[in-house]
């Protein structure tokens, strides 16, 4: 087993192979069981972007948290002469050397560090004045959402019917934590039993521990009232493309917490808060005093970081992960997707509609918590700032992509909630995120309106067993079919005619390619994938999990033909199909398993053809390329005892830089 010098050694020497010539040790605050080090190269004169080195004794430290913790030890490097805090970092447990970007709204895992002279290219966001204040902050949310939530689970236990009712509550909290801030003291009077109130009176923890026990029950009572009064307030409505208005909350959701004691605790959590400092830990004055630290001192979208952590890990460990897909394959996704636009599409960021809004549009039409649309959000904003615009117009195209880009849809009217209160939380308090019976009908989705779709849809055939059941099911079949002439053979059958808005998987082929109507039996991934290229613009791009069943099963043949056309045998070229295939990659089978399956699948990545430009209702016949293909086989974490325990590589890292590079 190496010793720490060992490690720290090594991190060094791979950061000379990438040209970096200087070095300075340092110390943190925690320095037990750890080395720190940070290097950077002098190039035409001028220094470049530094880099953190870290040795770490513990074999088990490099897991879903580690960037965080390395943005943290970033902050403590020294920085005489005006050197800026490092921008990337690599990690040695003694198990593996693990690259990082220092991107300070979403440190994650590269595949590997750029040479020195391209290190620059990782600058992507300007320091925020209070960021080093509020990842320490980040840190006492995390601990405190768990401890909250074990509390109520375990030891005080109150009026909720399980785990996941606890992150709705506390989810409520954190909208009126954030409503307080953010109005003004007008917006935030409330009437209770006749009387004139304020949130800011009614909305702080001590009443919950003081008095009689009548009067903390009566505190309980006020706050109910206040959410009452403000859960429909407009500015957290959103509005769908037919102009209908939709709240985060309905007038059905209360509060549903009923001990004082808890009120108290979780209202502290959100309030209590470090005195205000700066990047050099100096402290933030207003009128001559430190200023008090509140939730809306935060810097960026940390706040909607520690939420997001929060809730993918406590809704994954009930089981419901079928909603939450793990965060090394959302990146992946994100990033071999935005690679792509920027490379062949990057006009279509920047380009507005008739009405003036962005042209771009993202969907998740299976949203869950919008875990999909959290994970674009940084890396979007990221390449944005990469491209030639003025300020004034990067920012005003930005918070208009807030609220009209991002466009997710659920079945579960309380991930919706979920997913409106993250995307606030990372500021688009009113993205387009709706409440569905399924997304599979909805006219909120409307055909060849997005550019780019990210989902992971349930599996499975719908389940009928009653007659209504069985009809319900046939009449979504028969929605399914649009793309089938049936007129062609007189009632015989009919014959596949591919549209860009069209849908056909509620049927299927003989072996004379007379396709025949089908009332069940069809898996819900197969609809969800005809659905979504309807829903894609010609030319959009479409990243789904999808089980592997569809890639590889006899009875699926005519799903990949529908998709990609049939291979003429002269010629070998593809025609006749929707979409074109740009990768395909294997996921190991554990992927899901804290969600209680080991459904093998696979992340389909595809891309709509063009429509024929003399024919708009009908496809221009491009050719298949070449599909890059790979086989994760670890993600970072293997599963032991319901628990992810991150012990091994994660595979998709060095995949997705594969595939940006082209290999």
């Amino acid at each position: 087993m190496s010793t720490l010098e060992e490690r720290m050694n090594e991190l060094k020497a791979q950061a000379k192979q990438n040209k970096f010539t200087k070095f300075e040790d340092f110390t943190p605050a925690e320095s037990e069981g750890i080395l720190t080090s940070v290097c950077w190269a002098v190039i035409e004169g001028a220094p470049t972007p530094r880099v953190l080195l870290t040795a770490i004794e513990d074999e088990t430290w490099i897991d879903d948290t580690a960037g965080d913790k390395l943005l943290q030890l970033a902050w403590q490097a020294p920085t005489k002469g005006g050197a800026s805090e490092p921008v990337a970092a690599l990690a040695n447990d003694g198990k593996r050397v693990q690259a990082y970007d220092l991107d300070p709204g979403s440190p994650h895992e590269i595949d590997r560090l750029p040479e020195a002279k391209l290190l620059v290219d990782l600058i992507r966001l300007q320091r925020e004045p209070t960021f080093k204040w509020s990842i320490k902050v980040y840190g006492q949310l995390q601990r405190g959402f768990d401890n909250f939530h074990e509390r109520v689970y375990s030891s005080v236990r109150d009026t909720v019917d399980g785990k996941n009712h606890i992150i709705d509550e506390a989810s409520k909290f954190l909208f009126l934590e954030q409503f307080r801030l953010r109005h003004s003291d007008k917006e935030k009077e409330f009437k209770y039993e006749g009387k004139k109130l304020t949130l800011d009176e009614v909305f702080r923890p001590e009443p919950f521990f003081e008095g009689t026990k009548a009067q903390q029950e009566e505190a309980v009572t006020k706050v109910r009232a206040a959410f009452v009064a403000f859960r429909g307030h407009p500015d957290y409505k959103t509005t769908d493309d037919e102009g209908n208005s939709h709240d985060i909350f309905s007038e059905r959701v209360h509060l549903d917490l009923s001990v004082p004691s808890n009120y108290g605790t979780l209202i502290k959590l959100l309030q209590d808060l470090p005195p205000l400092t700066d990047n050099q830990d100096k402290p933030i004055l207003v009128g001559g005093k430190q200023k008090q630290g509140t939730l809306a001192d935060i810097a960026g979208d940390v706040l909607g970081r520690a939420f997001d952590v929060f809730l993918r890990h406590k809704f994954e460990k009930e089981g419901i992960g079928i909603y939450l897909t793990p965060a090394p394959v959302k990146r992946a996704m994100v990033e071999m997707a935005l690679h792509d636009i920027e490379r062949f599409d990057h006009e279509n960021l920047t380009a507005r509609d008739a009405d003036g809004r962005p042209s771009f549009r993202m969907c998740d039409p299976t949203g869950g918590s919008a875990g999909f649309l959290v994970a674009l959000l940084p890396a979007l904003r990221r390449l944005l700032d990469q491209m030639n615009l003025v300020d004034e117009e990067r920012e005003r195209l930005w918070n208009d992509m807030l609220e009209h880009s991002f466009v997710a849809a659920d079945s579960s009217a309380r991930m919706v909630r979920l997913a409106r209160l993250n995307m606030a939380l990372h500021g688009a308090p009113r993205a387009k995120i709706f409440n569905t019976s399924t997304s599979l009908l909805t006219d909120l989705l409307k055909p060849n309106s997005f550019d780019l779709i990210l989902t992971n849809p349930p599996f499975g055939a719908p389940k009928a067993k009653t007659a209504e059941e069985k009809k319900s099911v046939a009449e979504l079949m028969a929605h399914f079919r649009t793309d089938i002439d049936f007129d062609a053979l007189k009632g015989k059958g009919g014959l596949l005619r591919p549209s860009p808005t069209g849908l056909a998987m509620g049927a299927n082929p003989n072996n004379k390619d007379v396709w025949k109507e089908k009332e069940s039996g069809v898996d819900l991934s197969v609809l969800f994938l005809d659905r979504c290229l309807q829903l894609l613009k010609p030319g959009g791009r479409m990243l789904m999990i999808v089980p592997d069943s569809i890639l590889c099963n006899a009875n699926t043949k005519h799903v990949r033909e529908y998709l990609i056309g049939k291979k003429d045998p002269k010629t070998g070229e593809f025609h006749g199909g929707k979409a074109i295939v740009r990768s395909v990659i294997s996921l190991p089978a554990d992927t899901f398993k804290l969600s209680g399956t080991g459904a093998k699948t696979s992340i389909l990545y595809v891309q709509k053809r063009k429509a024929d430009k003399s024919n708009p209702e009908r496809f221009a016949d491009e050719p298949q390329t070449d599909v890059f293909m790979a086989v994760a086989d670890t993600l970072g974490y293997s599963v032991k005892n319901n628990t992810e325990v991150y012990d091994v590589p994660n595979e998709l890292v060095p995949i997705a830089g594969a595939y940006r590079r082209g290999e």
